[in-house]
């Protein structure tokens, strides 16, 4: 199990397969949502993310039933988005935004705080999270 993984599970108090894939998820749609540049540097830093990304990235996507269609036929995607697919996990609004701020605490560690500040800039919604 990876620093990152463990560090936000105990952080949490979640389970570490569940912090493991709510990571991967998270860290997917920044990939997806966020600037490239600064986004690509953030997760190459963080030791482990990029597979975590690897192995999570679809999770969530598509689908999401009925509610999940209506949010995006009216605009609730991003990170109310990521949010529902966080909830649809088991996880809470509480246990979400503490894995933002652990996560997003350990990867101004690795890749500074300039760079997460550049990512959390460039995703609408993300910096009440974070």
């Amino acid at each position: 199990m990876n620093d990152l993984v463990t560090r936000v599970a105990d952080a949490v108090g979640i389970e570490p397969a569940l912090a493991e894939k709510a990571i991967g998820m998270m860290l997917g749609f920044l990939q997806r949502e966020a600037a490239d540049g600064p986004v690509a540097r953030m997760i190459e830093a963080i030791p482990g993310a990029s597979e975590l990304v690897a192995q999570y990235n679809g999770e969530g996507q598509g689908g999401g039933g009925l509610l999940g269609g209506l949010m995006s036929a009216i605009g609730g995607g991003g990170v109310m988005g990521l949010g529902q697919q966080l909830m649809s996990q088991g996880l809470g609004m509480g246990e979400i935004t503490g894995l933002a701020k652990e996560t997003m605490a350990v990867a101004r560690e690795h890749a500074g705080a300039d760079v997460v500040d550049e990512v959390v800039a460039s995703v609408p919604g993300l910096s009440q999270f974070v």
